[in-house]
């Protein structure tokens, strides 16, 4: 049994290059959160996590300007650190199950929305589950990750990737001129970004057409390029609709057009066409659908395989290790295969997020393992970002060709999870 004798709280804000653009609005900074856990016994750990109020609930993140909206997650973390100071837990899941439904009802009070999704909270949070994943790591006395994760769960982890797919993502502001460098850089899967507000007026008959234009521009660029990693030897597509499809109608007319301009064959993903609420059948969409914001827990992956959902997207640094172990865990009893996604998370976190990349089964059309990085893209301090990476600098750190090379001191040093930041150890951490 773990106790939490101390759990304090750090923020600093990271300014983007250019505004990032996606579910109809745009960031223009990220706050890295931390987290510092003390135990009984003495031992510490620091876990990090990055605030995206946008992507998770874009209500919150329209209601309000973008730092209150900020302020607002941050709150919530600072909760969660009084609530988890002199609790105690066997395992990181048993922390984070006390801790959801209480952040969340502080979060709900303190955002005046009754119906804050509980993705806010899970954003939240991360950085807490984070450092309680790294003291319990300490507390078992390993440094390793396949060790540090509980044996129910490791079944759902049994690859070994070689090499990782490196997505980018393709926002509303890129244009030829940024499709055309992500695909001389070796890219080969573009994740698309879907959902524009063209006007600033919500109409889905608009939003619709951008998205057909964004698609055809990405096509015509990336039509003719090839690649030894997927099953066509083509590059392909993962389109994010990020909720902003409002009915299957809408998503066929998308999907015809692509059909009719040559993208369909080469579409391996569409991400979460709808909002949460909206629990109508996937299973008439002629590609495979995955369920991202709208799963929080084994429940609903259920109910979203149920649906028809093809694939889920895992998040250890959006929606926390605890919950990710179990969704995969959920999805592999299915057999339905399960990705990484990013929050375009700092360089520590990606290796975070990495650990599990790795170990997933490809997604069908694919040759390889994938995950999402889109950090070096959009932050405009990113290689300062790097040097506080324990292990800045080490190989697997790095896309080369539009892949991670994971060779054998990735998997010995478990991407660096267990080293120690001089950076983040020095925050300055408070209790109020």
């Amino acid at each position: 049994m773990i106790r939490i004798e101390q759990a304090r709280w750090a923020v600093e804000r990271e300014p983007l290059a250019t505004p990032f653009g996606f579910k109809g609005g745009y960031l223009s900074e990220l706050w890295q959160t931390a987290v510092r856990l003390q135990g009984e016994s003495g031992r510490s750990a620091v876990g990090l996590g990055i605030q995206s109020v946008l992507w998770s609930d874009p209500r919150v993140f329209f209601a309000t300007d973008e730092t209150a909206g900020n302020e607002i997650m941050l709150g919530m973390t600072k909760y969660a650190c009084r609530q988890a100071e002199g609790s105690s837990y066997e395992e990181p899941p048993e922390l984070l199950e006390r801790l959801v439904r209480p952040v969340l009802d502080y979060g709900r009070e303190r955002a005046g929305r009754a119906d804050l999704r509980e993705t806010f909270a899970l954003n939240a949070l991360v950085p807490l589950d984070h450092a309680a994943w790294l003291l319990y790591a300490q507390e078992k006395g390993t440094g390793d990750f396949d060790a540090m994760v509980p044996e129910r769960f490791r079944h759902a982890l049994d690859y070994r990737h070689r090499v990782l797919a490196c997505t980018p993502v393709v926002t509303y502001n890129h244009g030829e001129k940024d499709v055309l460098a992500m695909l001389d850089e070796g890219y080969f899967v573009l994740k698309l970004k879907l959902g524009s507000d063209p006007d600033k007026d919500g109409d889905p008959d608009k939003m619709l057409e951008w998205d057909k234009r964004q698609l055809e521009l990405v096509h015509r660029l990336a039509s003719e390029r090839t690649t030894p990693h997927t099953e066509s030897g083509k590059v392909v597509y993962y389109l994010d609709a990020n909720g902003r499809y409002d009915t299957v109608d809408r998503v066929l007319r998308l999907l015809d057009h692509a059909d009719r301009i040559g993208a369909l064959e080469r579409t391996i993903l569409l991400e979460e066409p709808f909002p949460e609420e909206n629990k109508t059948s996937v299973e008439s969409i002629p590609v495979r659908v995955a369920a991202d914001e709208s799963v929080h827990g084994e429940r609903d992956a259920y109910e979203r395989m149920d649906l028809g959902y093809g694939a889920i997207t895992l998040k250890p640094i959006a929606k926390t290790m605890s919950v990710t172990l179990k969704v995969a865990r959920a999805a592999r009893e299915r057999g339905v295969p399960c990705f990484c996604a990013d929050l375009t998370v700092n360089p520590w976190m990606v290796d975070w997020n990495k650990n599990v990349a790795a170990r997933l089964a490809p997604i069908p059309g694919l040759k390889v393992g994938l995950i999402e990085s889109n950090g070096p893209q959009n932050y405009a301090n990113w290689d300062v970002m790097s040097g506080r990476h324990p292990y800045a600098g080490a190989p697997w750190t790095r896309a080369d060709n539009g892949v991670f090379r994971l060779e054998d001191d990735f998997y010995a040093e478990s991407g660096g999870s267990f080293g120690r930041s001089a950076h983040y150890d020095g925050l300055p951490f408070s209790r109020d």
